[in-house]
């Protein structure tokens, strides 16, 4: 039973922890990608979109934001991508909300430029690691929508899965029975979109150019594809647009049923990612074993505290080891940001 209580600031060695427990699942946060390249810190890119250099919100573009309370780019996109086709069907002008529709995603695009890791300063090395550890689980559950992870599985084309194996490299309910270990995007990626059914497809290297050979700027080439990823706002407001994808909802259920031991990396289960937390309840794994970064004891104690209030109640024991000596946490992987 995992109670309240106070901690010491120990933290276990990941390799002699990893070699007493079997881990089946992985869930990845926003502290991986920082520890390859820093400037994954960013809090938000909404807020990134509006001081971009290049082409950021204008005043008219905040407003649609602000007329549907909402900081979602994906849910703000496909609300404009209906109006602009309802107003054709009504023989209403479509321009404004179609401007507006082209505006916000360029605005996007060049807000990611600005704060991803370009495929230049990516070693093959550290897309080796990445593509070993993540193998080694049956589930790899992220809510990073960089495309580190993605970049990652191409490095073995073949050997990791991320289920979008049907026509046209959409993702297909009927396929998703494997052997192979299986990488699950619970926030939807940069290279994801989804279309005018509300499927999910794959963006490829053949469809543009964005970030290094992955891409994702012929998103702003149709009005049809709307980037699938869930960046802003509330755990209620991420959890809608979760519910209204198929491949979302189907990777959010089945981390609800992920009932065996789990380690959990570089993820703070904030106010903001209530629904995980909710589905972590829900599944209960045997065992969670958790990453902290060492800054001081004190901050250890601290996050100790926090992760045991998050399981308060459950039959979950919580395993708390040195970020640092986790394959996702080498400082080898370390990029210095561009100045």
């Amino acid at each position: 039973m995992t109670d309240f209580q106070e901690y010491d600031a120990h933290l276990e060695d990941w390799p002699t922890l990893r070699a007493s427990i079997a881990f089946s699942g992985l869930l990845v946060g926003n502290g991986a990608s920082r520890a390859v390249w820093d400037d994954f810190g960013y809090d938000s890119l909404f807020e990134n979109a509006r001081t971009v250099e290049e082409k950021p919100l204008s005043p008219s573009e905040l407003s649609v934001f602000d007329a549907m309370q909402t900081r979602s780019f994906e849910q703000v996109l496909g609300a404009l991508k209906t109006t602009s086709r309802v107003n054709k069907a009504l023989a209403v002008s479509s321009a404004a909300p179609r401007n507006r529709y082209y505006a916000i995603k360029e605005a996007l695009i060049n807000t990611v430029h600005a704060v991803h890791i370009p495929w230049r300063l990516i070693q093959l090395q550290t897309l080796a690691t990445l593509h070993q550890e993540l193998s080694s689980y049956s589930t790899v559950f992220t809510t990073n929508y960089d495309l580190l992870n993605y970049w990652a599985i191409q490095h073995a084309p073949g050997t990791i899965t991320d289920l979008f194996d049907g026509n046209d490299h959409s993702f297909d309910l009927s396929q998703v029975a494997t052997d192979k270990p299986r990488l699950l995007y619970l926030h939807g990626g940069l290279h994801l979109v989804r279309n005018q059914d509300g499927t999910a497809r794959k963006l490829t290297s053949t469809e543009g150019t964005l970030l290094g050979n992955f891409a994702i700027n012929n998103t702003l080439k149709t009005l049809d594809d709307v980037p699938l990823f869930v960046n802003e706002g509330p755990s209620e407001d991420k959890l809608k647009t979760i519910r209204s994808s198929d491949y979302l909802s189907f990777c959010y259920e089945q981390l609800l049923h992920h009932g065996d031991n789990l380690c959990l990396f570089g993820h703070a289960l904030g106010e903001q990612d209530r629904h995980i937390v909710h589905a972590l309840r829900q599944a209960a794994p045997k065992t969670v074993a958790i990453s902290i970064y060492p800054r001081s004891a004190a901050f250890i104690q601290h996050q100790k505290r926090h992760y045991a209030k998050v399981f308060e109640g459950l039959a979950v024991q919580l395993r708390f080891f040195d970020a640092k000596s986790h394959p996702l946490g080498d400082v080898k992987l370390s990029v210095p940001v561009e100045v």
